[in-house]
């Protein structure tokens, strides 16, 4: 019998999971990750483990805590702090994926005889490949890029097939504690954090200006490095009607400490619709040659986009002006099938 330790979060999608591969005849344990969390933040890892030790119970598997809170606050925590201050748009739940979950919590897993980790990600997993989860609106393929084939073939997604609406139904049809719960929000495991409140607390921090795409000042922010690339603000303004429409952070300068923002959200560097080109680093490609049909996302949830990756020089080529960030992730697809991805430079 194949021994498998399922990531239990206290929500319904491990739960789910966990229930899923002992009906299937694993020997499943649930396992609960601690991670560090901010002191002024309300405490909420403990009701997340009781009610991972009331699933395990109902579904009656063994349960174990393991503390990866060390790991966490220097892989994630500070990484995260760090790009910030840089100016950079980090992505901390792609980082906890990589370090965590398929990082300390699979390198464990091995050293202990554990045939496979599983997790209640929306994904799904064919011959060491990573493809999208069946529910486009839940699919979580993005965040996984950094995986390997050899990840992949210690992986295991159950409930990557299934829409959201019947991972709950199957949680109250078997009575599952918490078919009801809310899904959690924020941060990777830490829930909810208000990013650019945590930002100010560990980042020096000033006002600076807001300027229009000729340069003009049309008011003011409170830190440059609390803003990403893209990003919908809202801002003090000096001029009446400047926020009649949503403006969008189409530039950031760390060293002056100016945004700059525009109505339109598709930041095109020449002005004329123009190819933009992309530097990959920290790439992960997992295809053994270039498929015909490459697209990528910039972002969770953004429609693929069709592009030229050059998996040798680790530059990418969109047929679309993008909004592009250093430190965003580029993931790369096949149709449904991901084959990698990469940190813009």
């Amino acid at each position: 019998m194949k021994k498998v330790w399922v990531g239990m979060s206290g929500g319904v999608d491990s739960a789910v999971s966990a229930y899923l591969l002992k009906k299937q005849g694993y020997d499943v344990t649930g396992v609960f990750i601690k991670v560090w969390q901010p002191d002024d933040v309300e405490c909420t890892w403990k009701d997340d483990r009781r009610d991972a030790m009331r699933v395990c119970a109902q579904i009656d598997i063994p349960f174990i805590t393991l503390d990866l809170s060390h790991e966490y606050k220097k892989h994630v925590v500070d990484y995260m702090i760090s790009e910030y201050s840089k100016g950079r748009t980090p992505n901390p739940d792609i980082m906890c994926n990589r370090h965590i979950k398929f990082g300390g919590f699979l390198d464990l897993a091995k050293k202990m005889g554990i045939d496979y980790v599983a997790t209640g990600h929306y994904a799904n997993v064919k011959d060491n490949t990573l493809y999208e989860g069946k529910d486009p609106s839940k699919d979580q393929s993005y965040f996984l890029w950094t995986l390997t084939a050899d990840d992949l073939s210690r992986v295991l997604f159950p409930i990557g097939h299934l829409h959201k609406p019947k991972v709950r139904k199957i949680a109250q049809k078997n009575k599952l504690p918490v078919f009801d719960k809310k899904d959690s929000q924020g941060i990777c495991f830490i829930g909810h954090v208000d990013m650019k409140d945590f930002l100010k607390k560990n980042i020096q921090t000033s006002g600076g200006n807001v300027l229009d795409i000729d340069g003009n000042v049309i008011g003011e922010h409170d830190g440059a490095v609390l803003y990403t690339i893209g990003e919908r603000i809202g801002f003090k303004a000096y001029q009446t009607g400047t926020n009649d429409k949503p403006m969008y952070v189409l530039n950031k300068d760390i060293y002056l400490n100016t945004i700059t923002v525009s109505s339109s959200n598709f930041l095109n560097n020449e002005k004329d619709g123009s190819t933009l080109v992309a530097q990959l680093t920290s790439v992960n490609w997992n295809s053994e040659e270039i498929p015909s049909n490459i697209q990528a996302r910039v972002r969770y949830r953004q429609q693929k986009q069709d592009c030229h990756f050059d998996p040798n020089t680790g530059k990418i080529t969109f047929k679309k002006t993008q909004v592009l960030a250093s430190g965003q992730s580029v993931v790369l697809y096949s149709g449904e099938k991901c084959i990698g991805g990469g940190i813009i430079a």
